[in-house]
This record gives structure tokens, sequence and C-alpha cells, in this order.
């Protein structure tokens, strides 16, 4: 209990102004692979909002958050809640903070920073994209996607990104989150700013938070 205490308090700290921390990663929370609204209701549920409160996620969210976009569901084989083309697992979630980004590691549950500073602006066009508490990243590694030829690459991680997307979305309904996920942004200069290499291209971004109405 001291242990998790611990935990808690630092995460607290961390997502309470921005994930802080300069070096080194951050082990999340352990998942709740239980509860939540049934899949039916969530599925009712769903919907796309542009409005969010200010308010940042807390440890256990963040954790479940991502876990349900494109954790670990099959620790014997590594396999995951979002499905891969030929288990590729090519698409890997970036998250961006106000005080950092970093690229979520699904066996560890790990967040591992990869830029310090605030560059959700970068992650859409929108005015409400530089403000939303955190914008979810899809990028696909085509080095993982062996054999496949171009167009297949183009087609299979799009479409794998879109599963991590829905994911999400359903998480969120469940949550009580707001979340809208988009196409439209830089690609080069969040590419850039997340220090992407040649064969990793930006999918998808998606901004999550507590509905504009929800901030307390």
């Amino acid at each position: 209990m001291k242990i998790w205490r611990v935990v808690g308090v630092v995460m607290m700290s961390v997502m309470g102004t921005g994930l802080a921390q300069e070096t080194g990663a951050i082990k999340l929370p352990p998942p709740e692979m239980s509860g939540g609204m049934p899949l039916m209701q969530a599925l009712q549920a769903r919907h796309t909002a542009r409005e969010f409160a200010s308010k940042a996620l807390p440890p256990h969210m963040l954790s479940n958050l991502l876990w349900a976009a494109s954790g670990v569901n099959r620790p014997e084989t590594g396999q995951r809640t979002a499905p891969s083309a030929h288990d590729w697992r090519e698409i890997d979630v970036y998250v961006t903070t106000p005080d950092g980004a970093y690229r979520y590691d699904p066996p560890t549950h790990t967040l591992i920073k990869v830029a310090a500073g605030d560059i959700r602006r970068l992650a859409g066009v929108q005015d409400f994209v530089a403000t939303a508490p955190l914008n979810l990243v899809y990028v696909t590694d085509l080095n993982r996607m062996s054999e496949a030829s171009a167009e297949e690459k183009t087609f299979y991680s799009a479409t794998d990104a879109g599963f991590v997307a829905q994911n999400v979305y359903l998480y969120c309904a469940s949550a009580g989150l707001a979340v809208v996920v988009r196409g439209l942004l830089d690609r080069d200069a969040l590419s850039a700013a997340l220090g992407l290499a040649n064969h990793q291209r930006i999918i998808l971004a998606q901004s999550v938070g507590y509905p504009a109405d929800n901030a307390k």
C-alpha cells in the first residue's frame, strides 16, 4: 500500500501540472480491467466533443485510457486490445501534455519521454487542440510491416490506427470523457517535434479530456 501511495502521489504531481519529469520513464498504475459501462450502452453514448475542461486526467484514468487504446490484454503473447494486420503492432501511441510528449510502451505500461515542453498545438489546427488536457497521436512504424507493399502499408496502418481510435472513443464514452479524432494537422511540424524517423508516419490525432461542463 505504501508503494502504491508513492506511485499515486508522483503521478498526481506529474499529471496535475502536465508531465513535468525531465528524464526517464513514468510507470503507470495498473489498469482497471473490470467494471465500466456495458458495451451496448457505451456504443449508444459514443459521440464526438470539441470542448474540454482544463482539468488534467488523474493517473488511474490515464492508465486505463492508454491500456484501452492499445494495451497488452494477453500477456502470454504480448497481443493488444486493438487488432493489427499480420500482428505487426505497427501503431505507436504518443501523448502530448502541457509539459512534454511521451510514447506509450504497452509491454511495460510505461510512458517514455520524447520531447520537453508544450507541443499540444501541433497536434491539430483547431483552437481547442492547444488547450485540451492531452492529445493522443497515432504513429505507424513502416519498418515493422515486413513484406508489405507501399499501398498495403498505407491501407493497413490507417485501418489499424482506426481500431485504436475507436477503442479510445468507447473508453471515453464509458468514463464520461470528451473526445474527438482528427486527421487535419501539420504532420511535418509534429513529426519533427516528436523526433520521428523517416520510417514513421503520423496517421491520426485524438484529443481527450473532461467535458467543458464537467470541470469539477
